[in-house]
């Protein structure tokens, strides 16, 4: 019967006793040894006494002699060395840390695997989830650089990175965070302006107050990594809302304005390069002309000056009839030039210079007679014998 089995009699658990009115107290020690003792020596083939009845009645197994006694004890308490070293092994999944400590005091951080540690009560472990992430909102209104009021809303979200520094360096990690985000948003927000936060730079602060946390989180020693901030977009107070949408529809038409007038530069000025690309080679092309007009006129001078220098004369009457020639072709003028006392008729083609007076565009060649001249060339006067007329 069990010893807090209800019935009427103090009955001794340990030794199988009862008494009506004996002094009961705890067992005796050495009676459970000696009972264990027998309990081992019938497994190690020690003998067995007969007539040796227990108190309960059933019969033990006695060490014959003390020298099997020091083994079996010894088995024992290496037996039980091994199930509580045993207890000292765990395992810690890949989304966690296990933290190590010895009387209470940070020891080591082991990673994800079969881990081993002495057992309690030396040492402990207490596991970490450094993969789980955790989230907080924050909304406030702020004043901005150029003193105007502006709504902010962003989440924060972050996770264990160091879970030593998690547990011990700092008594509120999340709270530190809080406070760190709300302290770093007031001083980014303070030192921007307000167009700036309601238009691109968006992202540029949330990138900005994210950074600037994490450098708190590290100076704490927090444990603790931002992964990310998201930034809803800024608004303005309700009171001044319809201004700041005008203002913000007039950004608008200033910013659609300059893109047309961009997309008309880009059309106009391409066409401007075009046509001064072609006035300049227009330019370097006459230029071209000219100075080889020029350099032929050289080169033609300087072979009339050779001829000059061989024979003057005849070099100078050619030049002063080539030159005549030039400017007097231009004109419908007749010259005649006829020696004194000749009474030589002049034949003058009239046919061709009423055709002149009619065609301006296409002077006619000049007419020359030189007494010099015998014969004249086609379309010329040409001096005529009075007396050969008075015989014909």
């Amino acid at each position: 019967m069990a010893w807090n089995e209800p019935g009427g009699g103090n009955k001794d658990p340990w030794s199988g006793k009862s008494g009506g009115g004996g002094e009961s107290g705890p067992p005796d020690l050495d009676e459970v040894v000696r009972k264990l003792q027998e309990k081992l020596g019938g497994l190690f083939g020690g003998n067995r006494p007969g007539g040796n009845k227990s108190g309960g009645g059933g019969g033990g197994f006695n060490l014959p002699t003390g020298n099997l006694g020091k083994p079996a004890v010894a088995i024992v308490l290496g037996a039980v060395l091994l199930v509580w070293l045993a207890t000292g092994t765990y395992i810690i999944a890949p989304a966690e840390r296990g933290v190590v400590l010895r009387f209470g005091k940070y020891v080591d951080t082991t990673d994800p695997g079969l881990n081993w540690h002495i057992p309690y009560p030396i040492e402990s472990v207490e596991k970490v989830n450094v993969d789980e992430v955790s989230s907080f909102s924050h909304q406030a209104a702020m004043l901005t650089k150029d003193e105007n009021i502006v709504d902010v809303e962003l989440t924060v979200q972050s996770r264990i990175q160091d879970a030593a520094q998690f547990l011990f360096q700092d008594q509120n990690p999340e709270g530190t965070l809080k406070d760190a985000t709300e302290t770093v948003v007031r001083k980014t927000i303070g030192g921007s302006k307000l167009d700036f936060i309601l238009t691109e730079g968006r992202g540029a602060i949330a990138i900005t107050i994210q950074e600037r946390v994490q450098e708190l989180m590290n100076l704490y020693k927090t444990g603790l990594l931002v992964t990310s901030i998201n930034m809803q977009p800024a608004k303005p107070p309700d009171q001044v809302k319809e201004a700041f949408d005008d203002a913000i529809k007039a950004r608008e038409d200033k910013e659609r304005s300059e893109n047309q007038a961009e997309t008309y530069s880009n059309q106009v000025l391409p066409q401007a390069r075009g046509e001064a690309a072609r006035i300049i080679a227009d330019a370097k092309a006459y230029r071209d002309k000219v100075v080889a007009e020029s350099e032929g006129e050289a080169a033609r001078f300087s072979a009339v000056l050779a001829e000059y220098k061989k024979a003057p004369e005849v070099t100078r009457e050619r030049l002063y009839l080539d030159t005549m020639e030039k400017v007097l072709s231009g004109t419908n003028k007749i010259v005649l030039d006829t020696q004194e006392g000749s009474n030589s008729m002049m034949y003058l083609p009239l046919d061709q210079l009423v055709r002149q007076r009619q065609t301006v565009a296409e002077p006619q060649q000049p007419l020359i007679v030189s007494p010099v001249e015998t014969e004249a060339r086609p379309g010329t006067a040409r001096p005529v014998d009075r007396d050969r007329r008075a015989r014909q």
